[in-house]
């Protein structure tokens, strides 16, 4: 998609992802986000019997619905062009390719990008939701880094020189679907595979992994402090319970809790060993949640599994949170959205 444009003082930004759409006001170059909306996407985690194309329209219509909400606000002037993250591999002309965290499933492929133009009127940059993450970043990172989100999915992108680390047609920085589980029975993915590290070391995957182990070990379940907010049923085990009991130490939760990172450890010890990048942050709603917990247990298997060269300091180094906050896509894409319109030139969208 090619259009012209002034450079923009004011965009509605998004951020569609597999649990929660948020959407908000930004002014180019700032990274102050305001008037943000968060409501839950109206995909796979909310109407799951519905066919992946269906839930595709849906997602579009609730994306179309939201923004257009936003272009115009009370004592501010209409926005000028709209940013879009969105949780899917994407081409760089702006076609998603596939939403496995959003309409599970194959669908038509999506120019998101185009079809919002369409229907809003506006210039509209579209990214890779975690693409859009590592741009927040950029300016605050001097050596290359790995951004790689742990929330619905888990997802990655490495930026380094300046530039995100991906092809033209989109691939790279999908570690979420990297098979580390082999068994037949392994646990689903919601692209539809089963075993991908996403489908383990994610907040969902994690969570199907300790409601699997409480009901497969009821006596260890029953000492665990989960049992008292679950009631003791281990289909009733929520994410924030979760989180909460691996924080303050108990054993169940945080063993589990190690089980489910031991993946995601083997898949940084690759990243480092295959391209050298010693800067691993790591964002999204579970990661978030667990906080120091999440990055102690991740070193330690990170140590178990080792990276050839490092010690253990120097492995355990590698590992960082980011902010302390879910506007990571919202900021990261107005960033990019200004440096694609910080003067009249053609917009462009990017992979």
């Amino acid at each position: 998609m090619t259009a012209l444009t002034p450079a923009p003082c004011d965009l509605v930004v998004a951020d569609l992802g597999g649990t929660t759409l948020r959407v908000g006001r930004i002014t180019a170059g700032t990274s102050e986000v305001h008037d943000v909306k968060r409501v839950p996407t109206n995909g796979l985690g909310r109407y799951g019997a519905l066919a992946p194309q269906e839930l595709q329209d849906r997602v579009m219509e609730q994306l179309t619905r939201e923004i257009a909400a936003h272009l115009t606000r009370p004592g501010q002037a209409p926005a000028q062009a709209v940013a879009v993250s969105f949780a899917g591999p994407m081409t760089a002309d702006g076609v998603v390719l596939a939403g496995p965290t959003l309409w599970g499933g194959p669908a038509a492929p999506l120019p998101v990008a185009d079809v919002l133009t369409q229907r809003l009127g506006l210039p509209v940059v579209a990214a890779n939701d975690v693409t859009a993450a590592a741009w927040r970043y950029a300016a605050a990172e001097p050596e290359p880094f790995c951004l790689t989100t742990v929330s619905s999915g888990i997802g990655n992108k490495v930026f380094r020189h300046g530039e995100i680390v991906i092809d033209q047609l989109g691939y790279g920085g999908e570690i979420g679907h990297w098979l580390v589980d082999h068994a037949e029975d392994a646990a689903p993915c919601e692209c539809g595979g089963r075993g991908h590290l996403g489908a383990i070391a994610s907040g969902r995957g994690a969570l199907f992994a300790v409601r699997a182990a409480a009901a497969a070990d009821a006596s260890a379940f029953a000492r665990s402090a989960l049992a008292g907010p679950s009631g003791g049923v281990p289909e009733a085990i929520t994410n924030e319970a979760f989180a909460a009991a691996a924080r303050a130490g108990d054993t169940f939760a945080r063993e589990s809790l190690r089980r489910s990172l031991r993946p995601l450890a083997s898949a940084v010890s690759l990243l480092f060993t295959a391209i050298g990048v010693r800067r691993y942050l790591f964002v999204g709603g579970f990661a978030l949640a667990l906080g120091d917990t999440f990055l102690t247990l991740l070193g330690d298997e990170l140590v178990r599994v080792g990276c050839f060269g490092l010690d253990e300091y120097a492995t355990r180094a590698m590992l960082a949170l980011g902010e302390d906050d879910d506007d990571h896509c919202l900021i990261g894409i107005g960033q990019l959205a200004a440096a694609r319109l910080g003067a009249p030139r053609a917009v462009e969208v990017t992979a």
